[in-house]
């Protein structure tokens, strides 16, 4: 009775194991074959170029060059080590460093791993010879970013890095994924759905050692489109040449189109220390000066005296003020018991002379006969306190005060003295270098408010004509000639805040400022145009703790002589 258990239980135990051997070779044998043929097979990805960035003229700013990528495929634990070990010895970089990394990038059996990349030609040609006891290496060209002029434009162009969370949530419905390279700031981030490639691929058939059988399949690779921005690049090589030393920000602009010719800021850094295993990386985010900052556009300061353009504007068109009409400057005046000074002693003064003079206590007597609210609303006019628009991620919009904003902001009540304050650029005023540049324009061009735009045309079609039109400010004729006059005497008069500038090939008009700050030094602006009769560029020179605005005017005369002295205007 025993022997008969024992022997229906081997029984059962073989019927069992046919049974189970018939599903999986005759029911289920479609299936294992469809996951066998996958285990045989290798997806190689095919990288394109991302689309490269132009100047005006066509000369290639940002472009690629060729690299090359280690990757090794999925096999048994023996074969990758010696796999490996071929590879540290011919790239000088060891075992236990490349086999976390084959661990830590590793997806699945079918997908192989990129386990070095960016390594030179040589090296490649070395790993291509280590493939014959070595199959399971793959070397794969891949185009990198190139920057033959190394800092230059840094902040216009951005710079490449990997996907982070908060932007592959955003665009994780365009086709965006983990891991892939991605624009931080500048054009790279704004026009990245543009320049990014669309990456390819390569299926090849395999044998169980991993060697290559057959190719079964190729998507080819699609090139990003290319950029070609406004800026000409022999006046940005300028801007950035003379600005290099200083911190601050230089533009130069077209004053009927907004076309941004030269836009420097300074410190700067270079964007190929994000693509590469570059220590001085990590100090670019820790460094107290910002070199990462594009202070042109998102830098916010207190214009100080270049704001007296606007001031003089609103005083004309309100009829508060007239060529006729003329203020005392005794070096002081009082608002209750406070003192309010002028830079220094100018005596009768009207408006012409006030503007060539950058005299204070001319501009705090018209900010008292217009008000604070006129005063914002001529400012708000100008484009101060909003975004100009521009083609670039990240610009400020700056502060433009008034009553009611001081009473939600700063929970205080508004008094004369922030109206003689707010009168001359100081107080809680807030703009950034592109706003007075776009504020200048008006002046240049008789009084239109421009767009300013980066962006002249996208693979080869001009989109230059999809740019917000110019709008046309309500300004008489009359006060736009009288301002551009006195603009022209703060350069052209021998007393003159500007005088640096007289005598050179083409007549600059425009306005210093030196805007006092709580700690450290004043900032120092000027803001003009030139040639005057005619104006081709207008110039905004800002200097982050520069002193005074004869600084400013200093670095703008050297930049305007350049630009005259290579042909460029």
């Amino acid at each position: 009775m025993k022997q008969k258990i024992i022997n229906s239980f081997i029984l059962f135990i073989f019927l069992f194991i046919g049974l189970s051997l018939f599903k999986l070779q005759v029911i289920q044998q479609r299936i294992y074959k469809y996951l066998s043929s996958k285990n045989s097979i290798r997806l190689l990805p095919q990288f394109g170029a991302r689309g490269k960035i132009l100047d005006r003229n066509g000369s290639v700013i940002i472009g690629n060059y060729l690299s090359y990528d280690v990757l090794v495929l999925p096999q048994e634990e023996a074969q990758i080590n010696r796999t490996i070990y071929n590879v540290s010895r011919i790239l000088n970089i060891t075992s236990d460093r490349l086999k976390d990394k084959f661990k830590s990038d590793y997806i699945a059996p079918s997908i192989p791993v990129v386990i070095a990349q960016n390594i030179d030609f040589k090296q490649a040609i070395a790993l291509e010879e280590a493939r014959l006891e070595s199959p399971g290496i793959i070397i794969q060209p891949h185009p990198l970013r190139d920057y033959p002029y190394g800092s230059l434009a840094s902040h216009v162009i951005g710079y490449l890095g990997e996907i982070d969370r908060w932007r592959l949530t955003k665009l994780a419905d365009y086709g965006y994924k983990t891991k892939d390279i991605v624009g931080f700031g500048g054009i790279e981030e704004k026009y990245d759905y543009y320049l990014r490639q669309e990456e390819g691929a390569l299926s090849v058939e395999v044998d169980h050692q991993g060697k290559f059988i057959r190719t079964l399949g190729y998507r080819p690779p699609k090139n990003g489109k290319d950029i070609q921005l406004t800026l000409d690049l022999n006046i940005q090589e300028i801007a950035e040449n003379n600005l290099r030393g200083h911190i601050g920000s230089v533009i130069l602009m077209a004053p009927d189109t907004g076309e941004i010719i030269a836009m420097a800021s300074y410190p700067d850094f270079n964007p190929e220390v994000f693509i590469k295993d570059s220590p001085s990386r990590g100090g670019l985010f820790n460094d107290p000066k910002a070199p990462l900052l594009n202070r042109a556009i998102s830098g916010v300061y207190p214009p100080g005296s270049v704001f007296k353009s606007v001031v003089a504007a609103a005083g004309l068109e309100t009829g508060k003020i007239n060529l006729s009409s003329t203020f005392l400057c005794t070096g002081s005046i009082y608002i209750g018991n406070q003192e309010f000074s002028c830079w220094d002693t100018h005596g009768q003064q009207g408006l012409l002379q006030a503007l060539a003079h950058s005299c204070n206590i001319f501009f705090y007597k018209t900010g008292l006969l217009l008000g604070a609210e006129q005063i914002h609303y001529y400012a708000v006019k100008f484009g101060l306190g909003r975004t100009c628009g521009i083609d670039l991620p990240y610009e400020s919009s700056g502060i433009v005060p008034s009553p009611l904003w001081k009473r939600l902001h700063r929970f205080k009540g508004w008094y004369a003295g922030d109206t003689v304050n707010f009168a001359i650029g100081q107080g809680d005023l807030l703009v950034t270098p592109l706003q007075m540049t776009r504020m200048m324009a008006v002046f240049a061009n008789s009084g239109m408010l421009v767009t300013p735009y980066i962006v002249k045309a996208i693979d080869g079609e001009d989109i230059s004509i999809y740019q917000k039109k110019a709008q046309r400010l309500p300004l008489k004729d009359s006060t736009v000639d009288y301002i551009r006059s006195g603009l022209r005497r703060v350069v052209s008069e021998p007393t003159g805040t500007a005088r640096v500038l007289s005598g050179l090939k083409v007549d600059v008009a425009g306005k210093t400022g030196t805007a006092q700050v709580s700690r450290g030094q004043p900032h120092a602006w000027f803001v003009g145009f030139f040639p005057f009769k005619n104006p081709k560029f207008v110039i905004c020179v800002f200097l982050e703790h520069g002193g005074s605005a004869a600084a400013s005017c200093s670095l703008a005369r050297q930049i305007i002589e350049e630009i005259c002295k290579r042909g460029l205007i």
